[in-house]
């Protein structure tokens, strides 16, 4: 039986930032934001994996004592949300904020609790500052591993979460400064790569305590009543942007819908709808509107669904804002516990990202009838992650590599559309440099280039998608995270679709087999891996393109002249 769950955030001290003097507030905000950025780069700096260093594939933030976003570095925005509930839930399994002292560190991956695959765990740091060591919030980070035991590094067709990864639902990893050698062993002996394992674990401990001292540091020099003080106006001015931005849109009820390629099980369509009711200055999103959980690892745990609202929000209200906890505070979310987007153990949600993503670009196209300039057509829609891994031929040696790639941008009703960037819920993570990629790994990159005619034509014509091709050099496997390869990203008041993801192996013999969501592809030494991401749709007719736009798109390589002869030919 399910059940409608509602998640709104709720004002922990009212009236508290009445007084606060709004300069001592601002350098406090930008402390926290400086702060948080500390923790980044000491993350940076000190990690094993490129997933980490290079691509980015992690966030780190603080939280107040009521689990209270105070401030997000600028990094992986899915998680954007989804790590008040890691503190949340890592702090209750070690017995609550009580059972806590200075000196210790919590491992959490319950991917119901961080809302994503158990490779992506958060270790918690609480902060003590003051006379009686006063608990005054947390320092947290959760970031990609590249393995912990799961049925293959990177999994599109487990069954139940089982298969997915070793689990560690709030344990100690230091104990008053202590190290717990056990749990240290458990991770050891539950990973194909624990020294890279370990190196990442080292580094985001580090970068834990890194943020939990700045932060520490900053409470320590205004005093404690002054910085709760502080906070509570910079939530407070947090919520009165994004209220202002939606009191200026007109009431009603916003609807959209889409089509998820499969579950990576069963490979059946799944089709669900988004509904934005907008009510003055609040703002509810209704995700009922979805299968039941599903037997593929698509389901996505309620902190990535809260995140997806939360990034489509920021986009369209945030003012480019690093935001806190009050931007949220005008949202509501409704979703159905036992749902695709409110999954119950033991669902499989591996691949939670994709239903995620969906969400994320459905809620900016249900609003574009209430706010048609200030919404953009679609993009290539999805991350399109591969993970790479094997034993080295000469040593033996196993390895692992994973990235996003980047898609193209929709276009808006001003401007062409960005070409290959990463999606919005990875927006500040980046493509490793093939330099970096051919030296670490076995391959090599044969073609890495913007794709010509593949933006969505239009008055503003829709980014360009990229193509990659990776000639393996050894024997290795691959796991292709594919999604929106039937969904053509859809263009907007007469913008053409662009084109969608595809990723196709070339083997030695000349065979060529294309995949979406497929798991532990061999790769012998020799074949070559194509991937074509997603392009951004168009904005307006192409009929109305300024023709000196086409000329131009034409010397920069974007289009072909039989592209631009047959979507312009009132350029000609």
């Amino acid at each position: 039986m399910t059940s409608i769950v509602r998640t709104r955030y709720t004002e922990a001290n009212p009236g508290l930032g009445d007084g606060a003097d709004p300069v001592t507030t601002e350098i406090i905000r930008q402390g926290l934001n400086a702060a948080a950025e500390q923790m980044k780069q000491s993350l940076i700096r000190t990690a094993f994996s490129p997933i980490i260093y290079e691509a980015l594939d992690f966030a780190v933030a603080f939280y107040d004592v009521d689990l209270c976003m105070l401030a997000q570095a600028p990094t992986l925005p899915a998680f954007m949300g989804t790590l008040g509930f890691c503190v949340q839930e890592a702090v209750e399994a070690v017995g609550g904020a009580c059972a806590l002292c200075p000196g210790d560190v919590i491992l959490y991956n319950d991917p119901y609790g961080t809302g994503s695959h158990p490779q992506d765990a958060a270790m918690v740091v609480p902060i003590f500052t003051g006379e009686g060591d006063v608990l005054v919030g947390y320092a947290v980070i959760k970031a990609h591993w590249l393995d912990i035991g799961g049925k293959d590094p990177y999994c599109t067709d487990t069954v139940d979460v089982h298969q997915e990864g070793t689990i560690f639902p709030g344990v100690k990893l230091y104990d008053a400064g202590r190290l717990v050698s056990d749990v240290y062993r458990m991770i050891l002996a539950n990973s194909r790569m624990p020294e890279m394992v370990i190196g990442d674990i080292n580094a985001m401990v580090a970068g834990a305590r890194t943020g939990a001292e700045a932060l520490g540091a900053l409470v320590r020099r205004y005093g404690l009543d002054t910085f709760r003080r502080s906070v509570a106006r910079m939530y407070a001015h947090g919520e009165a942007l994004v209220r202002g931005w939606f009191d200026q849109l007109p009431d009603g009820v916003y609807t959209a819908e889409s089509v998820i390629d499969s579950d990576g099980v069963n490979g059946l369509p799944i089709r669900f709808g988004v509904e934005v009711a907008i009510s003055g200055s609040s703002v509810t999103v209704d995700l009922t509107n979805c299968p039941d959980q599903v037997g593929g690892p698509v389901n996505c745990p309620l902190p990535s669904t809260v995140a997806a609202v939360r990034i489509a929000v920021a986009f369209l209200a945030g003012s480019g804002e690093q935001p806190n906890e009050g931007h949220f505070r005008p949202l509501e979310l409704i979703t159905r516990r036992g749902s695709l987007f409110h999954p119950v153990r033991p669902a499989p949600c591996f691949m939670y990202g994709i239903p995620s993503d969906h969400a994320i670009e459905l809620i900016i196209r249900a609003l574009a009838e209430a706010v048609p300039d200030s919404v953009p057509a679609a993009s290539g829609g999805d991350i399109n992650a591969l993970v790479w891994w094997g034993n080295r031929e000469a040593t033996g040696e196993p390895w692992a590599d994973g990235a996003p790639h980047p898609v193209g941008q929709g276009a808006s009703p001003a401007a062409d559309g960005a070409s290959a960037l990463m999606y919005i819920s990875e927006s500040a993570t980046r493509l490793t440099p093939a330099e970096i990629w051919e030296a670490r790994n076995p391959w090599r990159i044969e073609r890495l280039a913007l794709a010509e005619d593949s933006g969505g034509a239009g008055t503003y014509r829709g980014g360009l998608g990229l193509d990659l091709s990776f000639r393996v050099l050894e024997d290795q496997y691959l796991t292709a995270g594919l999604a929106r390869t039937a969904l053509e990203p859809w263009g907007l008041s007469g913008g053409l679709a662009g084109r969608p993801n595809r990723l196709t192996v070339e083997y030695p013999d000349g065979r060529e087999e294309e995949f979406s969501l497929k798991t532990r592809i061999f790769l012998p030494k020799d074949a070559v891996v194509h991937l074509r991401t997603g392009s951004g749709g168009g904005y307006g007719p192409p009929s109305e393109r300024d023709p000196k736009a086409v000329q131009a798109d034409l010397r920069e390589g974007y289009i072909t002249a039989g592209h631009a002869r047959r979507h312009y030919p009132h350029a000609f």
